[in-house]
């Protein structure tokens, strides 16, 4: 049996915690082989939000030899790596695994154990900022729904430890056991994009004008649309130089830069999950031509398309 060791803790998420059990646990169901254990310091069952959970054991007792330590995240991570103890204890048990892997939040105490020292990893886009200031050594990775450096992996948000621990399924038994437990859970065995794909609509500054509130939506929806200065003058029932002097005000931005944002955000999701040829990419988010792609990637990205692809595209499941 791979012993799977998942740490709990108090202000732990909930949802960190449940989502990689239920893919072990289905995955012992169809032909798996892993044991759970749910660890806390001291062993005392811990809060999760409103919940209590009860632990099987203690983390410093854990088996000698571990397959997997999965540490999720909590919100209030700052305290979490305050407690020197659970650092070392969390560093104690890595030492004795084959691989690590963290959801979410739980970077930060995977960090502050020295685990991602010189390594790149994920954390939920929201964090991905605090992450990297806090800790230098990390190369963040903030689109990635999840990250493989050796034998340590990380986690986008919350959810993104189902998509995790369905790539460890595989690792462990195969695609076809994998994609019986996504259907069982009914997700996806590989959801279309990273986190590209909520960052630029959802880093534009809210804004309390209904028009312009549409005219942002409708490009971020469809970034390959019609999104030229006009076009967007004339959806907002604005003039031209109104519009300009209210995204501006709102946004912080151009109209064309923040097109050009979302395009680049669109086109990153697309070169991290597929295969498409670069012109394909640049024609489907509404750049027109791989070198209208390549020259917004140098503004947006201070990269190329196709050194990000090589750069930054996850293993996959």
């Amino acid at each position: 049996m791979r012993t799977v060791a998942l740490l709990a803790y108090d202000g732990v998420q909930l949802l960190d915690l449940a989502g990689p059990i239920e893919v072990f646990d289905a995955a012992t169901e169809r032909g798996g082989d892993y044991r759970l254990l749910l660890a806390s310091p001291g062993g005392r069952d811990v809060r999760a939000g409103r919940t209590r959970v009860g632990a099987d054991g203690s983390l410093s007792r854990l088996p000698a030899r571990l397959d997997t330590l999965i540490v999720p995240g909590a919100p209030a991570w700052r305290d979490v790596i305050a407690d020197r103890a659970l650092v070392q204890a969390v560093a104690g048990a890595a030492r004795r695994s084959r691989r690590v892997a963290s959801v979410c939040a739980g970077a930060f105490l995977l960090a502050a154990a020295g685990l991602l020292d010189g390594r790149r990893a994920a954390t939920h886009w929201e964090l991905a900022d605090d992450l990297a200031r806090e800790f230098p050594a990390v190369e963040v990775d903030a689109d990635a729904i999840f990250v493989a450096d050796g034998g340590v992996y990380t986690s986008a948000g919350i959810t993104a430890g189902i998509d995790l621990c369905l790539a460890l399924v595989e690792a462990d038994h195969g695609a076809e056991l994998a994609r019986e437990v996504a259907r069982h859970l009914v997700v996806f065995m590989q959801r279309p994009g990273g986190q590209a794909q909520f960052s630029a609509r959802l880093a534009a500054p809210l804004t309390a004008n209904p028009t312009l509130r549409r005219v942002l939506d409708g490009v971020a929806a469809q970034p390959a649309g019609d999104h030229s200065l006009p076009a967007l003058s004339e959806r907002a029932g604005f003039s031209v130089r109104h519009l300009t002097r209210v995204f501006r005000r709102e946004v912080g931005l151009t109209p064309g830069r923040y097109v050009e944002r979302v395009r680049v955000e669109a086109a990153k999701a697309r070169l991290q999950q597929g295969d498409e040829s670069l012109a394909a990419v640049a024609r489907a988010v509404g750049f027109g031509s791989e070198e209208t792609m390549r020259r917004a990637f140098r503004r947006e990205a201070v990269t190329t398309p196709a050194d990000y692809r090589d750069r930054f595209r996850t293993t996959g499941v």
